[in-house]
């Protein structure tokens, strides 16, 4: 009675995977496992485990000796092997439920959604995704799997600021965000205008997707969708400056998140107001969806902008104290909000400056960088684009500098 749930799971289990392998045959012959023997494939797996491991050997083996023969009957009419793939898993999942019934289950119920997503997941590689978008995927695995664990993980340098892996986790976490953005983005469907292309352009930098939209919006039937294109960009500043402060350090995340919260809620009610002002209108610009999905260039320009930055924040709390470091700091957020914030987050994790000195110098880095992205706005865009983008965009800061205030106060 004491392994009775590896059973019964065990059970469950090669019935699910069972009743789905079955449905996907209806009407159609050659299909030489129904649900009984994926049921008893599976309570197989699991007697063997208890009777031990010269009993799951011996299984194993006249298991692959009767997929061998039940493939070669159903071969000239179904020449994959999706099925008996499934039904070694099964076997396999059953002597896991004798050990660890829970994630046996949590594995069946994956294997049955990857199953029944054929048809979705075939469309999607033939159809829907394209070379570009293959070749930057495989880009983002290479960064984010084979490069980042080389690196090694400890300070050089002067100040020993230089941390290999802490500087490239930096590019693979931004592009990551990159791909969040272009993902929704693709949700949304790859003509939903101007607004979805400042989402998508917003987690690379904000800054040239306000420049972007500016210049759209000298087009008179664009101007309110690049307005709010520009506005969404911005918001999306604030959540990749959310994601990546939680990288760099948890604890000043949570002390930003209702700053974050504040500011990106402000800034999308903005823009999907001003939104509605797009309807009816000709869509132009290129989708954000034919764009390159991991643009490496902006993740490593910041990188290096971070380093400089925290070399020069660093020497100035060295030689001035924490005002000096606020101010460096400030100034690398003329290039790159995320620049001047990752540096007072790096600052704080060293213990080089104190909780509330990161808070202001944060503060600071996003200020400078919002009053770059009005100047822009109103350079390339015109008065009327740089006043409504103004009205915006500095309102949904101040909330951010008021929910900042409020932290420094009572956390």
């Amino acid at each position: 009675m004491s392994h009775l749930s590896a059973y019964l799971y065990s059970l469950a289990i090669g019935l699910l995977v069972g009743l789905e392998r079955e449905r996907s045959y209806r009407g159609r012959a050659g299909q030489a496992y129904g649900i009984r023997t994926f049921a008893l494939l599976a309570l197989v797996g699991t007697l063997a485990t208890e009777a031990g491991e010269g009993a799951v050997v011996v299984a194993l083996a006249g298991v692959v000796g009767l997929l061998v023969v039940g493939y070669r009957r159903t071969n000239e009419t179904d020449p994959g092997t999706t099925t008996e793939v499934a039904a070694m898993a099964t076997f396999l999942l059953g002597v896991l439920s004798y050990h660890d019934a829970a994630l046996a289950a949590a594995l069946a119920i994956a294997i049955v959604v990857l199953l029944m997503s054929k048809t979705r997941l075939h469309r999607f590689v033939s159809d829907v995704l394209s070379d570009v978008e293959m070749e930057d995927a495989i880009k983002f695995l290479v960064g984010a799997f084979v490069i980042l664990p080389l690196l090694p993980r400890r300070g050089v340098g002067p100040y020993a600021i230089l941390n290999p892996s802490r500087i490239w986790l930096i590019v693979v976490v931004l592009t990551g965000v990159s791909w969040v953005g272009y993902i929704a983005v693709r949700a949304l469907g790859e003509r939903r205008g101007l607004l979805a292309t400042g989402l998508a352009g917003g987690f690379v930098s904000a800054t040239a997707a306000t420049a972007t939209m500016a210049r759209e919006s000298r087009t008179g039937a664009n101007f309110a969708p690049a307005l709010a294109g520009a506005q969404i960009a911005s918001a999306a500043t604030y959540v990749e400056l959310g994601v990546i402060l939680f990288v760099v350090s948890p604890s000043l995340a949570g002390r930003l998140a209702a700053p974050v919260l504040v500011g990106t809620l402000a800034l999308v009610t903005v823009s999907l107001l001003g939104s509605r002002g797009s309807r009816g209108t000709t869509e132009t610009g290129a989708p954000a969806a034919r764009q390159r999905v991991v643009t490496l260039t902006p993740a490593l320009v910041l990188a290096v902008i971070l380093t400089g930055a925290l070399f020069l924040a660093r020497w100035g709390a060295h030689a001035f104290g924490a005002r000096g470091a606020v101010f460096a700091v400030g100034a690398a957020g003329l290039a790159d909000a995320h620049g001047g914030s990752l540096t007072a987050a790096t600052l704080y994790t060293k213990g080089a400056l104190g909780l509330d000195a990161t808070l202001v110098a944060i503060g600071v880095a996003m200020t400078t960088n919002t009053l770059v992205k009005c100047g822009v706005a109103f350079a390339l865009g015109g008065r009327r684009f740089g006043w409504r983008f103004g009205v915006g965009v500095l309102a949904s800061h101040a909330l951010f500098l008021l929910s900042l205030a409020l932290v420094l106060v009572w956390w």
